[in-house]
């Protein structure tokens, strides 16, 4: 079975030059310009770049400092520059360490801590408040990257109002300078450097879009019990499973959905048969299920919390699980496996998100909120943790997935301000990447995702007992259940649950 996969470009950064005036002596590469010239070199700017970030001990005179230099023997080990004879002097007037300068004799990290001082400090109406702003954007292990990020007005006028007290130092306060990419970033940076306590975004927002759409409810009818059904249904729950970490977005859009329903019937049936949810009968759900999509199902949770509210206990929907029926042949997945392990047709994290999925059936949701803790190594293998006990990863994947985890992208999100926990790190410092990201790559690719993890599943429980694999992979004894009813196994009669034990 031959898969098509929509090949995507894995190179990264910007075309080669082919026609620049000189060749770099370090990637051999043709450059526009020359970025140092040093004894027997001419440097292009990333190679002067990567040079004068390269720190640790000389090995010929034990210099602890810029290894920018290269030995002239074969290793061709980082040596300091003066082991290297070059000429200069690299020493940052403000704090003494070594390294390149970013204005006029400075480093970029005092360059930065002039700029934040001039902007943010002189001047600021609580200074105790702003200095660990501050603090916290010098630490970062790149302020090259907060250098250019301040250069925005919007960026400088959020900074100058935290300083001059405009905008409280709260969320609430950002909430209210605006919803626009400056303001998630800032809050963003916030959060990873400690100075603003961490927040369920998923769930902020979807506070603010309940605001708004009850503003727009002018029928008492519909407003009342939909306010009610989302703050004490949805809301609710919503906050009490909200702790660090957890990813609230796929609950967040069931919420939406399942209130945007319960608005549009409400509405039908008020403005249709005269009737509020009290006093709504079955032959009107009915009618409103059979009359449109199958999207309208979604009201059964609004009947349920009408019957334990005793505002109307003579209405409901049945519930009707649908079994997965979507799925691939075990020949597909194969396939798809191998192009994930030994082709090219997508980037590293991709092909990890990818595999997960194909190998041990996991949700996007929890692929995407993995943290590096669950990846352990041992002397004879590697571990993957998704459920009860880590289970062990085969071999190429165990290689690949290690790969991916020493060489994570947007690492430096947050400039560096601290380490990301997460495997699949977002491009907002201290979050992980969305599930709808990895979504979007895999299918544009070209993989069923749904029809993958079903097949998968009933793989594995095709050759483990239903409730083994529900453990070990984080899953309920009757998801796992159902799927080896569908794939008509043995272990369908496996016993789902301990029996009672006589003392």
């Amino acid at each position: 079975m031959t898969i098509s996969p929509n090949r995507r470009s894995t190179k990264r950064g910007r075309p080669p030059v082919t026609d620049g005036a000189f060749r770099c002596s370090r990637c051999q590469r043709m450059a526009n310009q020359c970025r140092a010239t040093w004894p027997g070199e001419q440097l292009c700017y990333s190679c002067f770049y990567a040079a004068m970030h390269t720190r640790g001990v000389c090995p010929q005179c034990g210099h602890d400092g810029v290894l920018a230099g290269l030995a002239g023997d074969a290793s061709r080990r980082p040596i300091c520059l003066s082991c290297a004879r070059i000429p200069g002097d690299f020493t940052c007037r403000d704090c003494g360490n070594e390294g390149d300068f970013y204005r006029r004799g400075t480093c970029a990290r005092c360059a930065l801590r002039q700029d934040l001082t001039a902007l943010m400090i002189d001047g600021a109406q609580h200074r105790d408040a702003i200095d660990p702003i501050v603090e916290a954007l010098c630490r970062v292990d790149r302020p090259e990257s907060i250098l250019s990020w301040k250069r925005s007005p919007r960026v400088q006028q959020l900074l100058t109002g935290l300083s001059n007290g405009e905008i409280p130092l709260t969320h609430v306060g950002l909430d209210q300078a605006g919803s626009d990419k400056a303001v998630i970033h800032l809050r963003s940076l916030l959060e990873h450097a400690g100075v603003l306590a961490a927040r369920d975004e998923p769930l902020a927002r979807f506070e603010r879009w309940l605001s708004v759409k009850l503003e727009v409810l002018t029928e008492p009818a519909v407003r009342g019990p939909v306010e009610q059904f989302a703050t004490w249904h949805h809301l609710r729950r919503l906050r009490q499973a909200s702790v660090p970490g957890h990813n609230s977005a796929a609950a967040v859009r069931y919420a939406k959905q399942e209130v945007t329903e319960a608005i549009k019937f409400l509405t039908w049936l008020h403005s249709t048969h005269h009737r509020t949810l009290a006093t709504c009968l079955q032959p009107d759900v009915d009618e409103w299920l059979v009359s449109g999509p199958t999207t309208r199902s979604k009201i059964r949770n609004l009947l349920a919390w009408a019957k334990k509210a005793r505002l109307n206990r003579s209405v409901h929907i049945t519930h009707r699980q649908a079994p997965p029926s979507r799925s691939l042949t075990q020949q597909q997945r194969l396939a798809w496996l191998r192009e994930l392990l030994t082709g090219d047709s997508e980037t590293l994290p991709y092909r990890v998100a990818g595999t997960l999925l194909l190998l041990f059936a996991q949700p996007l949701t929890k692929i995407a909120a993995l943290p590096t803790s669950a990846i352990a190594t041992t002397d004879n293998d590697v571990q993957i943790s998704l459920g009860r006990e880590p289970i062990p990863v085969p071999e190429p994947f165990a290689d690949m997935l290690i790969q991916h985890a020493g060489s994570r992208p947007n690492l430096r999100a947050a400039g560096g301000i601290a380490t990301s926990p997460w495997l699949f790190p977002g491009v907002q410092a201290g979050r992980h990447v969305a599930p709808q990201v990895i979504r979007e790559r895999l299918e544009r690719l070209g993989i069923d995702l749904l029809g993958a993890r079903n097949t998968t599943l009933q793989s594995l429980v095709g050759a483990a007992p239903p409730p083994v694999v529900a453990e070990l992979l984080g899953y309920s004894y009757a998801t796992t259940q159902l799927h080896a009813e569908i794939a008509a196994q043995p272990w369908a009669r496996y016993i789902t649950k301990p029996s009672p034990t006589t003392s």
